[in-house]
């Protein structure tokens, strides 16, 4: 995160807590990590945190836009703080390494359906499927 947890949390409304700040640096700090993840890294920072208040900050943070969850088929949420330009996802099935891919195809929501739904659409999330170059190399 580019700009203070702080400063961030009360432009966007939200009263600053401890816990907050440290759920915003640790999802700044460690993209695409697993509320676990990010429980760790905040407990590395203020010590004792309770999993409940890791996953109320950030599903709080999720509700205003200020941090993004994934839910990749199969896997855990993954969360991460580049919000609001429709980037995509990259994810090796070795290792689960997770990259981010700017928009395949011109602006938001980036893909268009077929047909006439009804809907719509502002936000397409795409997710893309393979080898990292890690895992690639060990084969």
């Amino acid at each position: 995160m580019k700009v203070d947890p702080s400063v961030f949390l009360r432009e966007h409304g939200l009263q600053i807590t401890a816990q907050r700040v440290a759920v915003l640096r640790a999802v700044g700090g460690r993209p695409h990590s697993t509320a676990e993840d990010i429980a760790e890294e905040v407990r590395l920072g203020i010590g004792v945190i309770s999993r409940q208040a890791v996953y109320d900050s950030l599903n709080l943070l999720v509700q205003k836009g200020l941090v993004r969850r994934i839910q990749p088929a199969g896997s855990p949420a993954l969360y991460e703080d580049r919000v609001n330009d429709n980037h995509h996802h990259m994810i090796c099935r070795g290792c689960g390494k997770t990259a981010d891919v700017d928009c395949a195809v011109g602006v938001a929501p980036c893909l268009s359906v077929s047909g006439e739904s009804g809907f719509r659409i502002d936000e397409a999330e795409v997710i893309y499927w393979g080898t990292c170059p890690d895992c690639l190399a060990k084969t």
